[in-house]
């Protein structure tokens, strides 16, 4: 269990709602008798009938074409071991999910209750007609082996052993790009792999077949080096004896250009790294602790490039940049089998893909730091969009030029638009979110600190990097709250702070009579205040810039918690302060403003909130395109009301901004293509993904109806405007959704810093 995640957060999470991560929902309407009838019997009879006659023509009336089927036996989990069939379950739904996250796929698990690899295989032959592709997963070595190859030869399907090949892809992509920065060429290097399991022997099979000489690899497994003298090697292992008087794994890595751990945490000493050859590759990639980490390698080697399974280390090995992809490309090609051809094809893609220019939106994932070709990246980020439109049509081509694609993609151009449409590339934003606060940790005040769920969110805070925790609360009721959690009471980066008791309290007093002075407030009622209000206490602490920001809201009404933070905290110059919901579906990422503060917005009001929202969708990775709506569209028809939306484009008009934008329209207008096109002259070239509302009455409705019936989440509100940054949760907020606040409370502190430095600096200028 990864320290930072409290087992009752991950049972929360598995139960909560529907228990699981997977559902089926249907794809046609089934509204009315004739839709039934068409679904069932009798309509369901014909195309029982076509695919009878024609069984490819499954693939064009049934989901075959779109599922892929992800199988265990749960012999080798994760880090867990041989757990059995049923406890394999929640990852092979999580297998599942990523499936669909990232190719669009529908994945399907299953999970084959036998350690016998012929009953395995039998059960999976039998029920195959089922599915378009077979990801196996999590089965021990030699068994796995046996497994992939025998249903391979069996099947007309693709069947893919992605702890083998997956791993295998990913880190020979990064191997060529780090060969080809140090100046060595894929026959001329020398290489030891740690670890003689599934992986181990796909990685070393695939640079063979990449051109790789088999003599310049020495595989070592947990005695030693594995050579032609031992009488202990099954046929896999012995398939990778070398011919050499070496025999333990320091001897091995004498002189080695490359080293690669597919093993366990300490496995490669400093000793051993000190007597590779100059400008070491190593990949480390035990998880979820490496054979050495990039720290100890960097202090005694820095002229290596290094690449872990890690997230928060440069240059992560990680299986989820190929294996949604590889089915996505053999899936469209219909493709009989993944053959070498087609993982190298992968590989070749994956590695160029990290030598081409980093867009804007995977940028914005590392906090605007701009990522180019070079020792700190030879591996694609899982935040890349372009993964989509480059992997599956390299494989797609492999596939057909092969030979084993039943139905080969003609079209390049149109295929990589189609690939393109599957997938809102926004739909990551909370994992870019997260990337780009570990990168500007920090210090967080949760204001309501004595509750549960603040706490789990706090240590989850500083445990997941993000940055430190300050928790309000009497010390004694958050330390017992902590106890009875089974979290650490010592952990660093935690602090709890006593609102009555803190030795600031002073100057928070001064700074808020200050602000409050004359609004007709007395000192004593500042000093209540800070002695009684956590909300004014914790708002103190950030405004004084003792912290970067806070998140509250969770045990208070919204408006109570706004009132309270407003006396404390001004609003930042020329802007207004604006609620922002966003809408995640899988198809569109949707803003929407005001949905909380302003009842009636002036027209000036709403070219301001136009702006800002711009602002906001543009720093999160977004082309913001802002529709000003009404019941109208551009006049038709003419009613009261619809003036502050005119006045409002007239004023956008004069201050000549830089994102696309219209009104007066209609929602449907503003979101659908086609009716768009209907009126050429509108200033949206695509669908608007910001959505101004002419009031709070329909901002707050619409974005409370789509969060209940959209078919997608709804964050926020997100406040937008304060001059620090502040945001509110919802009454009742979990775990997840308190983090997911802390996020965008972190986020807004970072651009408020940059904002402010550059205003110095302008100042400092002149």
């Amino acid at each position: 269990m990864p320290k930072s995640i409290h087992p009752k957060d991950a049972l929360n999470f598995h139960k909560k709602g529907k228990p699981g991560k997977l559902e089926i929902s249907p794809t046609k309407p089934l509204t009315t008798a004739r839709d039934l009838s068409l679904a069932y019997s009798p309509g369901v009879a014909i195309p029982c009938l076509e695919i009878e006659k024609k069984p490819s023509s499954a693939y064009d009336y049934t989901s075959k074409g779109n599922m892929v089927a992800v199988i265990s036996n749960g012999t080798a989990v994760l880090g867990l071991g041989n757990i059995g069939a049923l406890a394999s379950k929640p990852v092979m739904e999580g297998k599942a999910v990523l499936f669909k996250r990232f190719a669009d796929i529908d994945g399907i698990d299953l999970e084959v209750n036998t350690e016998d690899a012929d009953e395995f295989i039998n059960s999976v032959k039998v029920l195959s007609k089922t599915w378009g592709g077979i990801n196996l997963e999590d089965i021990k070595a030699p068994e796995c082996f046996i497994i992939e190859e025998k249903l391979s030869e069996l099947l007309d399907i693709p069947v893919f052993h992605d702890d083998q090949h997956g791993t295998a892809i990913i880190a020979a992509a990064g191997l060529i790009n780090a060969l080809d920065i140090t100046n060595r060429t894929i026959d001329n290097f020398t290489m030891v792999i740690n670890g003689a399991g599934a992986a181990g022997i796909a990685c070393a099979e695939l640079l063979n077949a990449m051109g790789m000489p088999k003599k310049n690899i020495i595989m070592c497994d947990t005695k030693g080096v594995i050579h032609r003298d031992r009488t202990d090697l099954n046929q896999w292992k012995s398939a990778h004896a070398a011919s050499t008087k070496k025999r333990s794994l320091a001897d091995a890595l004498k002189g080695a250009d490359v080293a690669f751990g597919l093993s366990v945490k300490g496995a490669f000493t400093k000793e051993m790294m000190k007597v590779m050859a100059p400008k070491p590759i190593v990949f480390a990639m035990a998880n979820p602790d490496p054979e050495i980490t990039p720290e100890e390698l960097k202090k005694i080697r820095p002229d290596a490039i290094i690449a872990t399974g890690r997230s928060d280390y440069p240059n992560q090995v990680n299986n989820v940049l190929g294996f949604p992809f590889i089915f996505r490309g053999a899936l469209d090609a219909r493709a009989s089998r993944i053959n070498m051809e087609m993982k190298i094809a992968a590989t070749n893609a994956l590695a160029q893909l990290a030598r081409q220019d980093v867009p804007d939106e995977v940028s914005a994932a590392y906090s605007g730091v701009e990522l180019h070709y070079g020792p700190e990246y030879i591996i694609p980020t899982p935040f890349d969009p372009r993964l989509i439109t480059t992997v599956p049509p390299a494989v797609a081509k492999a596939a057909a030029d092969s030979g084993v694609a039943q139905k080969p993609v003609k079209d390049d151009v149109t295929y990589r638009r189609e690939l393109a449409m599957r997938l809102d590339q926004t739909a990551s934003m909370i994992q870019m979110l997260s990337a780009r606060v570990k990168d500007n940790p920090k210090k967080m005040v949760f204001a309501e600190g004595e509750e549960e769920r603040i706490i789990r969110a706090a240590y989850q805070w500083s445990k997941d990097g993000y940055g430190s925790s300050i928790l309000i609360g009497r010390k004694s009721r958050v330390l017992n709250a902590i106890e009875n959690l089974g979290l650490d009471p010592n952990l660093e980066g935690i602090e709890i702070l006593n609102a009555k008791i803190s030795k600031r309290n002073a100057h928070y007093t001064d700074f808020l009579y200050s602000r409050l002075q004359r609004s007709g407030f007395l000192k004593r009622d500042c000093v209540r205040l800070i002695h009684q209000d956590r909300n004014s206490f914790a708002a103190c602490v950030v405004a004084t810039g003792d912290a970067d920001a806070m998140v509250t809201g969770t045990t208070r009404n919204y408006y109570a918690s706004l009132k309270d933070i407003k006396r404390v905290v001004a609003i930042e110059k020329n802007k207004l302060l604006f609620g922002l919901s966003i809408m995640i579906t899988r198809s569109r990422t949707l803003f929407i403003a005001d949905s909380t503060v302003i009842h009636t917005p002036t027209s000036e009001e709403l070219a301001d909130i136009a702006i800002q929202a711009a602002n906001e969708a543009r720093a999160l990775g977004h082309t913001p395109r802002v529709a000003l709506l009404s019941f109208a569209n551009f006049g038709n028809p003419t009613m009261k009301g619809t003036e502050r939306i005119h006045e409002a484009i007239e004023i956008l008009n004069k201050r000549k901004v830089d994102f696309e934008y219209d009104g007066e329209m209609s929602a449907d207008v503003a979101l659908n293509k086609e009716l768009l096109e209907l009126y050429p002259f509108s200033g949206l070239s695509e669908p608007a993904n910001i959505l101004i509302m002419p009031g709070l009455h329909s901002a707050n409705i619409a974005a409370k109806l789509l969060g209940q019936v959209g078919g997608g989440e709804v964050i926020g509100p997100i406040l937008n405007g304060f001059s620090k940054s502040i945001q509110i949760m919802p009454i009742g907020a979990n775990v997840s959704e308190i983090l997911n606040y802390a996020m965008f409370a972190a986020h807004d502190a970072t651009l408020l810093k940059v904002k402010n430095n550059n205003a110095l600096s302008k100042v400092g200028n002149k």
